[in-house]
Parts: structure tokens; C-alpha cells; sequence
């Protein structure tokens, strides 16, 4: 992977056709993601793609729920909503208010809200 650290300009293959000046190529060398942020990235859009978390996410966009009323609307177990529940706290995107004796499950972040709803237009257009 290229990053500003490891890389010399006169080190880099050219092209014949397409030849970036070196002030724009060292300005996309200096953009790339850093390999840390890109592993955390990948991470977070891996626990993303269980079709049962971003169901529960769906749902949940809506409004919070308890285990039990969100297992009855995605036709899932209290028990397998409960795992995923624990995957999405661990990763900071639910959040859960006790309320006498239930738990309520309510989206922690809103940029994942925002994220749903753009990939979901994406994939409708």
C-alpha cells in the first residue's frame, strides 16, 4: 500500500498516457486512508453486513423497542436479537435505556442512521 511515509516520487511508475504532475500525485499519496483507519472501516462495515443486524437497524430507525417487541417484528428470537443487540452495543451504535423492568433499544448513532438511509436509496435508485 502507497502512503506518504514509504513513497518516493522518482521511485513510482509512470504511465505514457495518463501522467499526473507530481504535486496532484503527491496530493493523492498524502489522501490515502491510512492502513489502520482502513482495517477499522472494514471492521465496521463487516458488522454491518449480517442481514439480521441491519434488519434490527432498520427497525430501530423507527423507533426503540424492547428484545421482545423487536424479535416479534423481525420474526427472529429473543435470543438471536439479544446476540445481535450485543454486537451493535460493542460497536456503539445502539444504546438501551432501562425502564422499570424492560430495556429499550434505541439507535446510539446518528450517522449510522444516515448511512442506512443512503445505502437503502442507493440500492432503490
Amino acid at each position: 500500500m502507497l502512503n506518504s511515509s514509504s513513497v518516493s516520487l522518482d521511485n513510482l511508475p509512470t504511465c505514457d498516457l495518463h501522467e499526473i504532475e507530481p504535486t496532484a500525485l503527491q496530493d493523492l499519496i498524502n489522501a490515502i486512508l491510512p492502513t489502520e483507519k482502513a482495517q477499522n472501516m472494514a471492521e465496521f462495515f463487516g458488522m454491518l453486513s449480517d442481514p439480521n443486524r441491519l434488519r434490527i437497524l432498520s427497525v430501530l430507525s423507527k423507533q426503540e423497542l424492547c428484545v421482545h417487541d423487536l424479535a416479534a417484528v423481525v420474526g427472529m428470537s429473543e435470543s438471536a436479537v439479544s446476540h445481535q443487540l450485543r454486537v451493535l452495543r460493542t460497536m456503539r451504535l445502539v444504546s438501551y435505556r432501562k425502564s422499570q423492568r424492560k430495556v429499550y433499544y434505541q439507535l446510539l448513532d446518528h450517522h449510522v442512521l444516515e448511512l442506512y438511509r443512503s445505502v437503502s436509496e442507493h440500492l432503490d435508485e
